[in-house]
């Protein structure tokens, strides 16, 4: 009694979580976890390089299932003649399942025709379709389309743009003008000055940067956006001459050894400057190859060709 007593109950401190619960089956005499209660205390701990380490504390006790399942067995090895006893409860009990499964089959119909009557009722209060008979409210899709604001006009998205830039070269703490002007229902802005070079960037890459900003912003704010040219420190105006002029000893080069001259991936507004160019050239015509940003001219011997009938623009 004294031993049951005393591996009734294991509290076991280990490394870990596993090697508690080994250690505590070997002292309760169990060959599996599945004999046992287990119950994690703590999972531990492992600490840095050893330090702050917490054990895994675990508490096991015996299955009460076990220890019932001993008992019936001494009782049958002690002959008190209970067994017929016992073969008649479980007879008695398969015959009172039975009896339950009966009933159980008998009210199946009772429910079936109550969920059909539900089911009837159910349509009754929906479309032939299954589906709510609730009406689109066109009154609040009249209200959606009234709250969405127009497109303001060019003069007032100008302005919106000028604002905007003059607010980035302050913040940047240059000294510059900002102007503009409309033609053709296109946007030109202007930013001068000796210090707005700095705007520029290698290649023109942040005054690109600056024009994708200037046009998100009048978007946002008007609604819309026009199309739009910005020059800065009068860079976009000194790259379209050296493209003229770039395009047109390509052009000759092609007329005077034939073959194809394929240029560096643009930006479609240099892309027509390039078409423009060569347009305005007897003997050779271009055409675009590529996409989106890998998109570049190409200069071979043919008759001139308009330029838009390329399909690039300039936006």
């Amino acid at each position: 009694m004294d031993r049951e007593q005393r591996l009734a109950e294991v509290e076991l401190s280990r490394k870990t979580v596993d090697e508690a619960i080994a250690d505590g089956l070997k002292e309760l005499g169990l060959s599996s976890r599945d004999e046992a209660e287990i119950t994690v205390v703590s999972e531990g701990k492992p600490g840095f390089l050893g330090i702050g380490r917490e054990m895994a504390v675990v508490v096991l006790r015996p299955k009460p299932q076990q220890r019932r399942r001993r008992r019936r067995r001494r009782r049958k090895g002690g002959g008190n003649g209970n067994g017929n006893g016992r073969s008649e409860a479980r007879s008695g009990g398969k015959q009172r399942q039975k009896q339950g499964q009966g009933q159980s089959k008998s009210s199946k119909p009772q429910q079936t025709g109550q969920s059909k009557k539900q089911n009837e009722d159910r349509p009754k209060n929906r479309g032939s379709s299954g589906q709510s008979n609730r009406k689109p409210n066109t009154r609040e899709s009249a209200a959606v389309n009234k709250e969405r604001p127009e497109q303001a006009d060019i003069a007032t998205q100008a302005e919106v743009a000028c604002g905007f830039l003059e607010g980035l070269v302050e913040a940047f703490g240059l000294e510059a003008e900002v102007s503009s002007r409309i033609e053709d229902d296109i946007l030109f802005l202007d930013v001068s000055g000796d210090q707005s070079e700095a705007l520029v960037g290698q290649r023109g890459a942040v005054l690109d940067s600056v024009l994708e900003l200037t046009r998100t912003v009048v978007q946002r704010k008007t609604f819309g956006a026009p199309r739009m040219r910005l020059d800065i420190a009068g860079y976009t105006e000194r790259r379209r001459e050296a493209l003229r002029i770039y395009a047109g000893k390509l052009a000759e080069k092609v007329k005077e050894g034939g073959g194809e001259i394929g240029l560096e991936p643009m930006n479609p507004a240099d892309r027509k400057v390039v078409h423009d160019a060569i347009a305005e050239i007897d003997g050779v015509r271009s055409f675009s190859e590529g996409q989106d940003q890998d998109r570049a001219v190409v200069i071979a011997p043919d008759a001139a060709s308009d330029a838009s009938e390329d399909g690039d623009s300039d936006e």
